[in-house]
């Protein structure tokens, strides 16, 4: 293969609303000197978060990760949470930061998320609550893990970190469980730098929430629960306020490549892509799975070979987070046999917002090439 291009391609870039119109953000906070402690940017971000996906709350944060931990704080967990091995760190090192103790079971073959079959046979009398993924914005089954939640009395939480702009049977995925959380990383879908939110259709809910990313002080000032301090700043609220009104352009021209993708490396028999029904997607990620016997070289090859053309995908989500030296020794609800095969064979190409259709063509025109050299 010839190098074709000096410029860097990574897996992926923030999706910015033009810089005059995060200014006229700025402007305001400093106008009001208000920096952060519930600031009058983040309440108008919650409102227009909140309708734009038409869920009941949504209560800013931080990051994902704080609010993944108000979550099981505000629900008053301490048990098992059954999980799955086939996602980033967070969602299973949280459990644990936690006092919980997660539980790995195994997911589905296409769809890459969470088997409700496995997580039912994984419930004991410690279980406390179930906590899936929805992988790459791919919704779980929520209606059958809902019915396996009421019948074992468990709560649900949802990571939804990929998942802002998803419906699933008609309406927004962050209306499902107890809790979804999300993150409005600087690499997702939409973002204010870092941040994050969970949602919940429980206003008493919500409002504990509130209280607790904020040292667990009410709204005379008392203090009157547990705390910690998750606070979303001004400056990150006005970030995604900006963001925000380019969302669904930005969906679009995402969905627009991935589809590319899936045009120029459909009909290769070492490649296979995630299922799941395209209106209920944002197209945030571009996985796929190589076939390392068909193609001729692992994921790990392919990574290095791309990485000589200046092209950075990434081999998301390898190891399993069972496999990962904290979580190594927790219990496991099976043999993962599914998301270890998954693990091993996953890779993410590069997709954002202002990736040319050239740059896509020609990375897939690498991987065709690494196909026929190895």
């Amino acid at each position: 293969m010839k190098q074709t291009s000096d410029k860097p391609i990574y897996v992926t870039q923030p999706s910015l609303a033009p810089l005059a119109e995060f200014n006229e953000y700025l402007q305001r906070v400093w106008d009001s000197g208000i920096m952060t402690h519930n600031g009058p940017l983040m309440q108008q971000l919650e409102k227009e978060v909140s309708a734009y996906e038409g869920v009941g709350d949504t209560v800013c944060v931080a990051n994902g990760t704080c609010a993944m931990q108000l979550a099981i704080r505000a629900l008053d967990l301490e048990g098992e949470i059954i999980t799955t091995p086939f996602s980033f760190i967070a969602t299973a090192n949280i459990i644990k930061w936690e006092r919980c103790t997660p539980v790995f079971v195994d997911v589905d073959a296409d769809t890459w998320n969470i088997d409700p079959d496995r997580v039912e046979r994984a419930i004991t009398d410690k279980t406390v609550a179930i906590l899936p993924v929805h992988v790459f914005s791919a919704p779980c089954d929520v209606r059958r893990i809902a019915q396996i939640a009421d019948r074992h009395g468990l709560k649900v939480i949802y990571d939804a970190a990929h998942a802002m702009c998803v419906k699933a049977h008609g309406k927004s995925i962050m209306s499902y469980g107890d809790v979804a959380c999300t993150s409005f990383h600087a690499t997702k879908l939409f973002n204010t730098c870092e941040g994050g939110a969970c949602f919940t259709e429980d206003a008493a809910l919500a409002a504990r929430l509130r209280r607790m990313r904020f040292f667990g002080f009410d709204e005379r000032k008392e203090i009157v629960d547990d705390g910690m301090n998750a606070k979303m700043t001004e400056v990150a609220a006005g970030l995604g306020l900006a963001n925000l009104k380019h969302l669904d352009e930005v969906r679009r021209t995402r969905r627009e490549k991935y589809e590319l993708y899936q045009c120029l490396l459909g009909g290769l028999d070492y490649i296979t892509f995630q299922k799941f029904d395209p209106e209920e997607y944002n197209y945030s990620y571009m996985p796929v799975l190589i076939d390392p016997e068909r193609f001729g070289c692992d994921t790990g090859e392919l990574e290095r070979r791309l990485q000589g053309h200046n092209v950075y995908g990434r081999r998301y989500f390898y190891p399993l987070l069972s496999d990962t030296a904290p979580l190594a020794g927790d219990p496991r609800g099976d043999g993962l046999t599914h998301a270890r095969r998954i693990a091993e064979r996953v890779f993410c190409l590069p997709l954002y917002h202002t990736l040319s259709r050239d740059d896509v063509e020609r990375i897939c025109g690498m991987i065709v090439e690494s196909g026929r050299d190895a």
